[in-house]
């Protein structure tokens, strides 16, 4: 007779600062921008220009930009993650361990293995809560685990889901999630679907980034029934002075504005949960580019959260990815 084993399912995410402020916003940039996967380039080049000048500059900057949406509760990506771990547990049931971790910041990769261990997990299954697979998102998570696990005596049985872009139940949810937001503010112009950026030198050495993010803006298109000229995609968040992937969201806004489009709805897919880049990026910098270039509405449409369909989608997949584990 075989042994039971208990299974985990870690859930992750990029990460949050553990408050909004100056201190708190350099110890996070500096485990973020310290990631070899996240900045491609000359370790020593890099840590000069990150320690003595972006770390000097930016955590005042982007403390005051979390401060803007920050909550009682603490920061949107960390309740809703929360969230979705409590809903997920419940549809999967006891006799999958469900923890939280994020790449950088708390709770740690290290501590949610190591509570998955604490409750006897002879078999893990790594989630990470993007859509579509960035090797500076999903494959930093992915070398996180393999360097945790380098130093355990006993490793799991391990399963990792690299992707989702283009599963069905994750397409139904982002076209419902639409569909509901139309239902009771209206339908807009255009339909604007923003994803963060990369280095386009990234995309140009094989990273499938942006085809997947092409990939699930044509599937959500396709069930909602557009036309090519109500729907487009774009990439925000970009950083630094080299080319980032394109058409860039607040150059398209401010054309379009400028080209007379007065009503524009955007929505985020490549985020599981709202956070600053949804948020404040584009629900209060990009809104303000596209009304001062003469737009008239910009309306954000949420991201899918712990709705429902996004945890019946989630559930969907991790059971998939549970085939053949004794449970």
């Amino acid at each position: 007779m075989h042994e039971k084993q208990t299974i985990g399912l870690l859930l992750t995410n990029l990460g949050t600062p553990d408050a909004p402020t100056r201190s708190a916003l350099r110890r996070y940039l500096k485990e973020f921008l310290s990631d070899p996967r996240v900045v491609e380039m000359n370790r020593s080049v890099w840590w000069l220009i990150l320690n003595l000048v972006i770390l000097n500059i930016r955590p005042a900057k982007s403390a005051h930009a979390y401060q803007s949406v920050w909550t009682e509760q603490g920061s949107p990506l960390m309740q809703h993650s929360l969230q979705q771990q409590s809903k997920l547990q419940a549809q999967l049931g006891d006799n999958i361990c469900v923890e939280l971790a994020m790449r950088y910041g708390n709770p740690s990769i290290a501590s949610g293995l190591e509570k998955l261990r604490a409750q006897g997990c002879g078999n893990i299954l790594i989630f990470p809560l993007y859509p579509q697979y960035a090797g500076a998102s999903t494959g930093s998570t992915f070398d996180a685990v393999a360097d945790i696990l380098k130093t355990w005596r006993y490793v799991p049985g391990l399963r990792m889901i690299n992707s989702y872009h283009d599963h069905p139940a994750y397409i139904a949810a982002l076209a419902a999630s639409i569909r509901k937001h139309w239902q009771e503010h209206g339908k807009n112009e255009r339909l604007l679907m923003s994803f963060h950026g990369i280095p386009q030198r990234y995309a140009d050495q094989g990273d499938p980034y942006p085809n997947q993010c092409q990939t699930t803006s044509a599937c959500v298109a396709e069930l909602l029934g557009l036309q090519d000229d109500e729907w487009f995609v774009s990439f925000q968040s970009r950083f630094g002075k080299e080319p980032w992937l394109q058409p860039y969201t607040d150059a398209t806004l401010r054309a379009w504005a400028k080209d007379g489009v007065q009503t524009v709805d955007v929505i985020c897919p490549g985020f599981s949960a709202d956070c600053l880049e949804t948020l404040e990026e584009i629900g209060v910098e990009n809104r303000g580019y596209f009304l001062k270039a003469g737009g008239k509405d910009l309306r954000y449409i949420p991201a899918l959260n712990a709705q429902d369909e996004h945890i019946q989608a989630l559930s969907r997949m991790v059971q998939q990815q549970l085939q053949g584990w004794v449970n």
